[in-house]
């Protein structure tokens, strides 16, 4: 029980003194640049869905049209 103990008390430690927490500025910063990332790379997936094909009976894709054309 006593290591338990320990090992909790040690943690508490490691999180309120040595962990480097960032402002809330920096923060608000990171989650844009997630943000406007994750919007990049669906942007760029939903291109590539419409470039090469959904598989659906209506719509070949870009490629499928000019197969078709070929």
């Amino acid at each position: 029980m006593a290591n338990i103990k320990e090992y909790v008390n040690e943690t508490v430690n490691e999180l309120v003194h040595k962990v480097s927490w960032p402002t809330w500025s920096e923060l608000q910063n990171s989650s844009v640049v997630v943000l406007v990332t994750s919007l990049i790379i669906a942007l760029l997936v939903w291109v590539m869905d419409i470039t090469f094909g959904i598989n659906t009976w209506s719509w070949k894709g870009v490629l499928g049209m000019i197969y078709d054309l070929l």
